[in-house]
């Protein structure tokens, strides 16, 4: 198996996998909080488990779950000093499922550390950076991800290349209006990522397919390099674009999951705009992989069994009446 992304992107586009701390949550194994991989340790099997579905749904990458395993990020629930056992475990259970059926990337993201202008929050996010690659080692590639703040995440990719041979993917997330928050459109993200030397660049979490469209077709349009697209899977709204601002956010946001079907026809629209590495974030599981794994033509498409083909009701009347609402849910 050729385990190098940048020749597997020149054959053709790439599917990479969903998300994992989310669904961790919904299914059980944590509070909706901090969010962060500590789970990795406390229930290694729930990890191994998503690892599988998104594997057998047909994802060609399996990231590692280290999404906010920062030392910093994980001080907040107390795990810090757990900073290496916790990226080397994520590591070694991606690793393992991974085999030479998928890639394996190792993960880097947003800090809550870094502060433009600071050179002490820039010593101290470059520090766990450099932490966090080390206790990843072996992966065969790296993306460092979610960036709301593109110096952080020019700083990640500055970490990657210092301390790996390895490629880099870096993806900015915009959660607000059409710049990230420190100003910079996506075309001058994709610039300037493609100038200093990402082999990989895009965007990814907090928009939904719809509202991601824009971002990709800037940045495409702005370098030659090869892009990544992976949004939410959760609706979102003109007036709030990203899904952790609905008040639906963080545990009632089973009422605005997107269908598979929907991820599915992002796959292949992303791929005829110029998306060379397509995948999910958050809310992506298996079914939504699946779905675009077909819409890529990488899994068969299977009929599909309709009982009631007669019913009075429309797509349109079966449609969760606040699935698309900014409101919040009314409990009893």
């Amino acid at each position: 198996m050729n385990r190098n992304i940048l020749d597997r992107l020149a054959a053709g586009p790439v599917l990479g996998d969903g998300g994992y701390i989310i669904e961790l949550e919904r299914r059980g194994y944590g509070t909706a909080g901090a969010f962060t991989p500590h789970f990795v340790l406390d229930h290694p099997d729930a990890i191994r488990q998503l690892h599988v579905e998104f594997l057998n749904a047909g994802a060609e990458v399996l990231q590692v779950m280290a999404f906010y395993g920062s030392r910093a990020k994980l001080a907040t629930v107390g795990r810090d000093h757990q900073t290496i056992e916790i990226n080397r475990k994520a590591t070694q259970i991606c690793r393992e499922v991974a085999g030479d059926q998928a890639l394996v990337a190792g993960d880097l993201c947003a800090t809550w550390k870094w502060e433009e202008g600071s050179p002490s929050a820039r010593d101290l996010v470059a520090a766990m950076f450099e932490e966090q690659i080390q206790a990843q080692e072996g992966v065969d590639f790296i993306i460092g991800e979610t960036f709301w703040r593109f110096g952080e995440a020019r700083l990640c990719l500055e970490a990657i290349k210092k301390h790996t041979s390895v490629p880099a993917m870096i993806t900015v997330s915009f959660r607000g209006g059409d710049k990230t928050e420190d100003g910079y459109s996506p075309a001058e993200c994709a610039r300037i990522l493609t100038a200093e030397g990402a082999d990989i660049v895009g965007t990814n979490c907090m928009r939904d397919p719809e509202r991601t469209y824009p971002i990709i077709e800037e940045m495409r349009e702005a370098t030659d390099v090869y892009l990544a697209a992976q949004p939410v899977a959760f609706a979102c709204t003109d007036r709030i674009p990203w899904f952790t601002a609905n008040p639906a956010f963080p545990d009632q946001l089973e009422r605005t999951l997107l269908t598979r079907y929907e991820l599915g026809e992002f796959a292949p629209r992303a791929r005829d705009m110029g998306v060379d590495f397509i995948g999910g974030c958050c809310g992506c599981i298996g079914s939504h992989m699946l779905e675009m794994a077909r819409g890529l033509g990488k899994k068969e498409r299977a009929e599909v069994w309709q009982p009631f083909p007669d019913s009075p009701m429309s797509e349109t009347e079966f449609n969760w009446e606040h699935r698309h609402s900014d409101e919040p849910a009314v409990h009893a």
